[in-house]
């Protein structure tokens, strides 16, 4: 496996593909990135010379990647709570924060159901 900025991307897979393994490149991320190291989208990881992934390297380490990435997200998502908008509000308490329905879905968001004792859904 190829190693870059921290993270093996798989060998079996085209260039474009396998960057989208770091965190913050995603596949039209990967193309331009091949595109501006000179490499064809088409080859795969393994049939990449040491010089090829030192151009990959070159040009990804330019981005703003990985850790530093996390971090800033992170920071940002802080920042909307510390500051006590709407957004950080419904990320304090878990809940979507773009505006989707909650009395059902978001699942995902809340969690597992709580059942209430007595309860009941009435039926028309």
């Amino acid at each position: 496996m190829a190693r870059i900025l921290g993270v093996d991307i798989p060998n079996n897979k085209k260039v474009p593909y396998s960057l989208s393994y770091i965190y913050g490149i995603g596949i039209p991320m990967g193309k331009k990135i091949c595109k501006e190291a000179n490499i064809d989208p088409e080859k795969r990881v393994s049939e990449l010379t040491e010089k090829e992934l030192a151009a990959i390297r070159e040009v990804a380490v330019k981005l703003t990647l990985e850790g530093d990435l996390r971090r800033e997200v992170a920071m940002n998502i802080k920042r909307l709570m510390e500051v006590n908008c709407y957004r950080g509000i419904r990320h304090r308490r878990g809940l979507p924060t773009r505006g989707q329905r909650t009395k059902t879905n978001a699942r995902t968001r809340k969690g597992p159901r709580k059942t209430i004792a007595n309860k009941k859904v009435e039926t028309k």
